[in-house]
């Protein structure tokens, strides 16, 4: 038996733990811990799991925290510091030990070091990266949504300029500056991505799109386009609106060795009444979910788990990693194991 414990952040003021029994197959509530405002995305140091990381997704000022985890995923928090603008809704921990955050509601992003430990934070010397207003889409502001490390390039998906940002640090730690860009399509609104053997995956929010495209070598503007598939569910309830979320690729094992795609969509119109709320796509396949808003999406092993505005639920993949199987709600979160 292996217990693990799920940390899951939301729109609320505080972070909340779950144990999870892979025996008994049980999801269990065990307590919550105050944060600041909103800690809708949550994520551990890289290569120190007893460390954590949090947006404080807050409107006009957001905010990165960073807490010590104990035993059952008890949180301490230890600082914070100014995101650079307004709701940023993703952090990531980069392997020079800086923490990246992009700010939703102002079009701007951040890196902000860390000491002499990954605890706390030093912004004295951290540049804010503003992105231009866009001419051409439907959104009219610049919408960052994520920031992705892929050698020494940060990678930002920009979803009202319909663009991949590409970043590069240009003096001290903190100091980045825009160097490229990667074109999207027009109207698509790239959200997140994923690079996998040098091929790049876009989950695109307002075209509920999944494309696939070779990873342009600096400086080349974009690629062709090799697949683009939609992730629309094949049954839409009159009135629905679906709008893509997250995608992930987990790296191949002895026990599913194909690297299958993962990619969550949201229905923000009309529900569907007969499977609840939204569903999880996978590339050939669907499960419907009966969360509302999927936004977290988080695979350990063979358990994936989903976070949405109506909580959190676990799957085991099954049939190689083809199809997910409920076992047993919130945005984010990430696997301790006990």
């Amino acid at each position: 038996m292996v217990n693990f414990t799920i940390l899951a952040g939301g729109y609320t003021s505080y972070i909340a733990s779950y144990m999870f029994n892979s025996e008994a197959n049980s999801l269990t509530y065990l307590n919550q811990y105050i944060t600041g405002g909103n800690p809708s995305w949550i994520i551990s140091h890289p290569t120190n799991k007893s460390i954590l990381y949090a947006t404080n997704e807050n409107v006009p000022t957001g905010a990165l925290q960073s807490f010590t985890v104990g035993p059952e995923g008890a949180l301490t928090l230890v600082d914070t510091a100014y995101s650079g603008g307004s709701g940023p809704p993703y952090c990531g921990g980069l392997s020079t030990g800086q923490v990246a955050i992009v700010n939703y509601g102002s079009g701007t992003a951040r890196v902000i070091p860390t000491t002499t430990d990954p605890l706390h934070f030093s912004i004295d010397d951290s540049t804010i990266v503003t992105f231009p207003v866009p001419t051409t889409g439907t959104q009219g502001v610049s919408e960052p949504h994520m920031a992705y490390q892929y050698g020494e390039e940060l990678l930002i998906p920009d979803k009202g300029n319909d663009k991949i940002w590409r970043l590069s640090q240009t003096g001290s730690p903190g100091d980045f500056s825009v160097h490229g860009q990667i074109a999207q399509p027009i109207g698509s609104g790239p959200r997140h991505i994923q690079i996998y053997e040098n091929q790049l995956y876009t989950i695109h929010e307002l075209a509920s799109t999944l494309i696939l495209q070779d990873f342009p070598a600096y400086p080349n503007f974009s690629t062709p386009l090799i697949s683009n598939v939609s992730t629309v569910p094949y049954y839409q309830p009159a009135g629905s609106s679906f709008a893509a979320a997250e995608v992930l690729i987990p790296l191949p094992t002895a026990e599913f060795p194909i690297p299958y795609i993962y990619a969550s969509n949201r229905n923000i119109g009309v529900q569907d009444p007969r499977w609840g709320y939204d569903r999880h796509f996978r590339e050939g396949n669907q499960v419907y979910t009966g969360l509302n808003q999927i936004r977290g999406d988080c695979i350990y092993r063979r358990l994936p788990g989903l976070q949405a505005t109506a909580g959190v639920k676990v799957y085991k993949r099954t049939e190689g990693g083809a199809n997910l199987e409920e076992l047993p709600t919130r945005t984010s979160f990430v696997w301790l194991k006990q």
